[in-house]
């Protein structure tokens, strides 16, 4: 594109809070090759970064992010055709995957700014998160069998542990348009707020987290993570080993302390 921004991602770390934002609103922020790597690799930088307590990953102009750059996939779908085989769709193994997963496991909370429509990969982005924060303006779509494909970016794992198999299967094999009050509604998001207020709110929220426990918001995480898969009995063993992780915080200490002494606890990260 002509007008493609120099920065397909931008990154920016403000006490402890590192703001990640998808930069191609000309393409309504579609993820091409450039766009990925860019996304994965902040992502990467803000889970090792000591410093960075929270995580905001927004985007700028009017969509959250529309998946997959399809002018650039059907590029790749000819090229793998002329050559005579190959995965067109490494792209899930290279990008998708590892960003889902930067979301996921890093150590720290992750909230979605949602200020447009998020579709396909990009609602898988969303769905990765800890936190949605949503313009009422915004929709979802799941979009991947509107062009013969199956879900990819951990929708088939998250959309059903949010919403129930049923209703998830319903968003997937009939791809639609969801508004943001209805993915209030289905449990998709945790807050809608005025388009205009999207980005100060989304903001306030991260930035409450980036302030808070972070120690035991990893281990909430990973509790939450771990008990998707496993038993009662087996997430009971791991919420004591977790608890035992927490308790040994400094931050733990600090909390007790200051509920005694009835004062609000600032918290280290630590």
């Amino acid at each position: 594109m002509a007008d493609e921004p120099a920065n397909t991602v931008l990154y920016d770390v403000s006490e402890g809070l590192a703001t990640i934002t998808i930069n191609r609103p000309d393409a309504m922020n579609a993820m091409n090759t450039a766009a990925k790597v860019a996304l994965r690799d902040a992502l990467l930088a803000a889970g090792a970064d000591a410093g960075v307590r929270a995580v905001l990953l927004t985007a700028t102009g009017r969509a959250f992010c529309v998946g997959q750059d399809l002018k650039e996939h059907v590029a790749t779908l000819r090229a793998t055709r002329e050559a005579g085989g190959g995965n067109a769709l490494s792209t899930v193994q290279e990008h998708y995957n590892p960003i889902v997963r930067a979301i996921t496991e890093m150590a720290k909370p992750v909230v979605a700014g949602v200020n447009g429509v998020a579709a396909g990969a990009g609602f898988g982005f969303a769905l990765a998160a800890d936190y949605r924060v949503v313009a009422d303006t915004a929709s979802f779509n799941t979009s991947f069998a509107g062009v013969a494909l199956t879900a990819d970016s951990g929708v088939s794992w998250t959309l059903p542990r949010l919403i129930g198999q049923s209703r998830a299967a319903d968003l997937l094999f009939f791809p639609r348009s969801v508004s943001a009050q209805d993915a209030l509604e289905l449990g998709i998001v945790n807050r809608v707020v005025p388009a205009a207020e999207l980005a100060e709110q989304a903001a306030a929220v991260a930035r409450t987290l980036a302030a808070g426990p972070t120690v035991a918001y990893a281990a909430l995480k990973e509790s939450m993570a771990y008990g998707a898969g496993h038993t009662l009995a087996e997430a009971l063993e791991k919420e004591d080993e977790l608890q035992t992780r927490a308790g040994a915080s400094q931050d733990h200490t600090i909390a007790v302390e200051a509920f005694l002494a009835k004062e609000k606890p600032v918290y280290l990260g630590k």
